[in-house]
């Protein structure tokens, strides 16, 4: 839609300004001819360069988009494996701590017994 818009601006901007042009800078016919179709020949290049620039940058955003959303699938994966590697590293360590609180808890009650004892 935007290059629409754009391709439609560029018409209605050349058409201003080769009408301000021949107004003001008088020719005979002959030359007022060639000068318009010099400036339509001019306008269809312009057209044409959009058109391709457009159609360029089009394939660009789509194959930028493919690159980036296999990049984001990639470094998922990547970080899921990672994840899980981290878990299977870190549980034996979890395991140890949890037992040592637990001795710990029990040697407080203990501790706590036998201060109510004495």
């Amino acid at each position: 839609m935007k290059v629409k818009s754009l391709v439609i601006g560029l018409l209605v901007g050349t058409a201003l300004g080769a009408s301000a042009s021949l107004l003001s800078a008088p020719r005979s016919g002959k030359d007022t001819r060639e000068h318009i179709k010099s400036q339509v020949d001019e306008v269809k290049r312009g057209v044409e360069k959009v058109k391709i620039n457009g159609k360029v940058l089009s394939n660009q955003i789509v194959a930028t988009s493919k690159e980036g959303a296999e990049l984001i699938k990639d470094l998922s994966k990547e970080m899921k494996v990672s994840l899980e590697q981290w878990q299977q590293t870190i549980k034996p360590h979890q395991d140890n701590i949890e037992r040592y609180l637990k001795e710990i808890e029990l040697r407080l009650e203990e501790l706590e017994q036998e201060a109510q004892t004495t």
